[in-house]
């Protein structure tokens, strides 16, 4: 046999054990970087709802009108303490920071240790996803000062707001309530609810328009609404 064919010959275990060790070192690599992450999954649908809108601006707030809904818009000092104090970072850094520097909409954030990836612009384009609603934050109003969302804005306990775990900050959502056909339409401003099952945070003044405030819950239909104008 010649010289040149013994070494490669040799070669081949050895290029064999690297190629073990190598494809070993990636899968550790890749597990330690998506351990802890929480991901979802959610329909995308043909049919989105759109709608036009208007926006008017005044001194300190913004005015949103979507069809019958107004949505006054007021952001928040940044001593005010956050809705979900929980939140321990929102695109690796404090919340607050991510907040002032406009790091907020599709941002990854991390809650009690998980990491939530939202998702894209374009995906939530085409949202639409059956679950359980709940609503929160009536409580504020009891206690002194004021609170923000996760993207910066003044909390109204009685607005047309919600929170969601995956939507960017803001997103316009129809939400339906399946239980007895009544529908709202309400902008996304902060993130929530971290309880297993449910899909959507509302106001307690969402809650009371939808019928379902005593209850504490209702099984809703939440469908993205496209803005043009």
């Amino acid at each position: 046999m010649g010289f040149g064919k013994k070494i490669k010959l040799l070669s081949i275990p050895f290029l064999l054990a690297f190629l073990f060790f190598w494809s070993c070192s990636i899968f550790k690599t890749t597990y330690k970087v998506t351990k802890g992450t929480v991901k979802t999954t959610y329909k995308i649908a043909e049919g989105t709802v759109k709608t036009t809108y208007k926006v008017t601006k005044f001194a300190g707030k913004t005015v949103y009108q979507i069809g019958k809904y107004t949505f006054i818009v007021i952001m928040a000092p940044l001593s005010w303490p956050l809705m979900h104090e929980e939140i321990e970072s929102i695109d690796d850094l404090p919340p607050k920071d991510a907040i002032r520097q406009g790091r907020v909409k599709a941002s990854p954030y991390v809650v009690r240790g998980k990491r939530y990836v939202p998702m894209s612009v374009k995906e939530a384009g085409n949202y639409q996803q059956k679950g359980i609603a709940s609503w929160y934050g009536y409580e504020t109003l009891r206690q002194k000062g004021g609170h923000m969302t996760a993207n910066g804005e003044a909390f109204d306990p009685n607005g047309l707001n919600a929170a969601h775990k995956y939507l960017p900050l803001p997103t316009y959502v129809r939400v339906t309530n399946l239980e007895n056909n009544r529908h709202i339409i309400l902008r996304v401003n902060d993130r929530g609810p971290f309880v297993q099952d449910r899909i959507i945070d509302l106001s307690a003044g969402a809650a009371k328009r939808l019928g379902f405030y005593k209850k504490g819950t209702a099984r809703v239909l939440v469908e993205a609404i496209q803005l043009k104008g």
